[in-house]
C-alpha cells in the first residue's frame, strides 16, 4: 500500500468508470478515460506514481502495453527518469528480448529492447491495473534476463479477487507491489 492520501485516492476513484459486460458478458471493464480527460486527477495519479518511482530508487520505467504508456510516460518525465515500453511481439524495430505466459484464455508474448535497461538500472513497472498479473509477471522476467534490477512494480488500481499479487510476488523477490487503489 502507498502513502496516496485519502482525498487523491477518492478523486482517483471517482473518475474510473466501471462498463458492465465489456469486453464480455460477466466482466466490468475499469474505464480509465474519464481520469486521463480530468487534469486534475491525471496529475495527481503522476504525482503520485513519480514519488514511488523516487522513493523506490528506479532509474528507468517500464511501460505495459497499452493503457501503462500513458500513465508511465509522463510519470519519467516527472521523476526525471528514462522511460522504455513493453510491447506486444512484433512491435518493436529491431532486436528484442521476448517473453511468452499464459492468460485465462491462451498465451501471448511480450518484447523490450535489451540495450535500454543496462546492469545499473533500477526499474520501476508502470501498469493502469494489475489483474491477474500475468504481463506484469512477464515483464519482471524480462528485466532480470536483460540484466536490470528491479525497484518495484506501481499500478493504478489492484483487482484483488483476482489474486495478480500473489502470483508477482514470488517474481518480485523483495521488491514492492505498490497498487494506488485496491478493489
Amino acid at each position: 500500500m502507498t502513502s496516496t492520501t485519502g482525498s487523491t485516492r477518492e478523486l482517483l476513484l471517482s473518475r474510473i468508470r466501471d462498463v458492465a459486460d465489456y469486453p464480455k458478458p460477466g466482466v466490468v471493464f475499469k474505464d480509465i478515460t474519464p481520469l486521463l480527460a480530468d487534469p486534475v486527477a491525471f496529475t495527481a495519479l503522476t504525482d503520485a506514481l513519480a514519488e514511488l518511482c523516487v522513493r523506490h530508487g528506479a532509474t528507468k520505467i517500464v511501460g505495459l502495453e497499452a493503457r501503462g504508456f500513458i500513465l508511465a510516460a509522463p510519470v519519467a518525465i516527472r521523476a526525471g527518469i528514462g522511460f522504455v515500453p513493453v510491447r506486444k511481439a512484433g512491435k518493436l524495430p529491431g532486436a528484442t528480448l521476448a517473453q511468452s505466459y499464459e492468460l485465462e484464455y491462451g498465451s501471448a508474448e511480450i518484447e523490450i529492447h535489451a540495450e535500454d535497461l543496462t546492469a545499473e538500472d533500477r526499474i520501476m513497472v508502470i501498469d493502469d491495473v494489475l489483474a491477474t498479473g500475468g504481463t506484469a509477471e512477464a515483464s519482471l522476467e524480462l528485466i532480470r534476463r536483460a540484466g536490470a534490477q528491479v525497484a518495484g512494480v506501481s499500478v493504478l488500481m489492484e483487482l484483488g479477487f483476482l489474486a495478480g499479487r500473489a502470483r508477482l510476488e514470488p517474481g518480485l523477490r523483495g521488491a514492492p507491489l505498490e497498487a494506488l487503489i485496491t478493489v
